[in-house]
């Protein structure tokens, strides 16, 4: 058994996972080990922000440890982007303490987001204008 790397993999079905993985030469074909694999994705919003969302490789399977066979990858690298490790870490340390079925995926809004206020808040604020007495009104004005 080789010595355990984060790397970014690109795999033969087009897609990019992340994972801390190990290669095991000891048998007659090498094995790659990847343990708790991860799709990343980044995805551009308007005006060039730029976001990455993750999501695990097999969604249905409980298990954290994959066997990849060397010929299912096209290239693979090594990964010191301590960013990138980071939220590795964060999104497994999440994901395990989830359901595997339930996964909502929701953010709380912010007023960077364009939260104005709350839709119970709106409601109370518009009836009370809609209930508020106003005076009837002046004959004067509608000549």
């Amino acid at each position: 058994m080789g010595e355990e790397f984060y790397c970014i993999l690109k795999l033969v079905s087009g897609e990019e996972v992340i994972s801390l993985i190990t290669i095991d030469e000891t048998g007659d074909e090498a094995i790659i080990i990847a343990q708790s694999p991860l799709i990343m994705k980044v995805h551009y919003g308007p005006e060039g922000s730029s976001y990455i969302k993750v999501k695990t490789w097999m969604d249905l399977s409980n298990e954290d440890i994959y066997l990849i066979k060397p010929d299912k990858v096209i290239t693979m690298t090594e990964t010191k982007d301590q960013k990138l490790i980071d939220i590795y870490h964060d999104f497994i340390k999440d994901d395990s303490e989830q359901d595997i079925f339930r996964t909502t995926g929701k953010i709380n809004m912010t007023e960077e987001m364009g939260l104005v206020g709350r839709v119970d808040d709106a409601r109370k604020n518009l009836e009370e204008i809609f209930n508020m007495k106003l005076p009837p009104p002046d004959p004067k004005e509608s000549k």
